[in-house]
């Protein structure tokens, strides 16, 4: 592109180039204050290898954590033991169900919650059971879409994956 500025004068302009911008570098296990070292340790033999946007939101959970109830920080450390448990694949699962149910109607979230509630009041051996007897697909059946959407497979972990 060519800029003239008058009187016969011309300089040449570069377009504007498009910037990728990305989750600046987090830091590493060892630069952790003890207060993120304690609340993330479920997550320290993965830290040093996670993305830095995954890190930057444990950082973030980290940092509310202190302000949250004892039965939230509970919560959230079983979650974090559970996430720390789970394969590569068996994460990206998790987050690819949690993305679907994100894209549900209001209503058909709502449905997939009441089965999970359902589910989830349960008994362990009960939970057992209906997995073992395959009869969870009567209680904790996929939600059907509308014609031309997709359905999403009812939750399968009660972990929230844009969260890990």
């Amino acid at each position: 592109m060519i800029l003239t500025l008058g009187l016969n004068a011309a300089i040449a302009v570069e377009p504007p180039t498009t910037a990728i911008i990305g989750t600046p570098p987090q830091p590493g296990w060892n630069q952790l204050n003890a207060q993120q070292k304690s609340t993330l340790a479920p997550l320290s033999k993965n830290w040093d290898s996670m993305e830095n946007i995954r890190k930057k939101k444990w950082l973030g959970i980290a940092d509310r954590y202190p302000t949250m109830k004892p039965d939230e920080q509970q919560r959230m450390q079983d979650r974090m033991r559970e996430w720390a448990t789970l394969s590569p694949s068996e994460r990206n699962k998790v987050r690819d169900t949690y993305k679907d149910f994100n894209q549900l109607p209001t209503e058909q979230k709502q449905v997939v919650k009441q089965k999970w509630e359902a589910y989830s009041s349960l008994s362990p051996e009960e939970r057992q059971r209906v997995r073992e007897s395959g009869r969870s697909s009567k209680l904790l059946t996929p939600v059907t879409a509308p014609a031309g959407t997709e359905s999403a497979p009812t939750p399968t972990h009660t972990t929230n994956p844009q969260n890990q």
